[in-house]
């Protein structure tokens, strides 16, 4: 498991990919910032860390385009599939590479807030809130992109498939007032990650959506064992 995760951390690096992920989410990341506090005189972050989620949908694709895609692009799945370790090893390994750069990424754009101190009093609490649940909601969406990348031999297809679930991910529940039965309406909410994460924006510590963070993450990394288990013996 080791050797896949540095092998994968080695190859976001000796290509573009990570190069290119890093300064788009930087710039990005001090860009809407600094609009939307200093720009703003204003020590609400909410806006921020709503417009980084949406931003997830295209940025996190990067990310997981080619995790599997490009195994069977290049044709090294076999060696990939017989090498002594687990399917859940692999699948691990290659998610907490993706993980590890995106987390390096979230940890380096926080140092913008140490300019928001210096010109205003924000609440600790809350951005610490926010920027778990930034994290969380990032952890699954990688997982969700790794999934789809596991489903894909084209990278292309495995970025747009990816964006296109992502965004269902988050704008789900805006079909809530065009639906009028209420079952649905509670299922939609119910899968809605951004109505979960606005609670954090709101300053409420919502546990049940931490849980919801981490079953959907676990879901998709079971999932996409389960799609290489199939393939290992067809």
């Amino acid at each position: 498991m080791l050797a896949i995760y540095k092998r994968e951390m080695r190859a976001y690096f000796t290509t573009p990919i990570g190069y290119i992920f890093a300064a788009i989410f930087l710039c990005l990341s001090a860009a809407v910032f600094s609009y939307s506090t200093i720009y703003q005189l204003s020590a609400d972050t909410s806006t921020y860390f709503t417009v980084m989620v949406f931003s997830f949908v295209i940025l996190l694709p990067l990310l997981t385009m080619k995790t599997f895609s490009e195994e069977r692009r290049s044709r090294t799945e076999q060696l990939l599939l017989t090498a002594p370790v687990t399917l859940t090893g692999i699948v691990c390994a290659k998610f907490l590479a993706a993980f590890t750069v995106f987390f390096a990424c979230t940890l380096l754009s926080s140092l913008n807030f140490l300019i928001l101190y210096t010109h205003a009093q924000p609440e600790t609490a809350t951005i610490l809130g926010n920027l778990l649940a930034l994290v969380l909601v990032g952890m699954a969406f990688l997982a969700v992109g790794i999934f789809i990348s596991s489903l894909c031999e084209s990278q292309l297809a495995a970025s747009v498939v990816t964006v296109a679930v992502l965004l269902l991910f988050l704008v789900i529940s805006l079909a809530n007032s065009l639906i009028d039965v209420a079952w649905l309406r509670f299922l939609l909410n119910g899968l809605s990650v951004f109505t979960r994460f606005q609670n954090f924006t709101r300053g409420i510590f919502d546990i049940a959506a931490i849980f919801y963070y981490l079953s959907l993450t676990a879901v998709f990394l079971f999932l996409t064992v389960r799609v290489y288990d199939r393939r290992r013996f067809s």
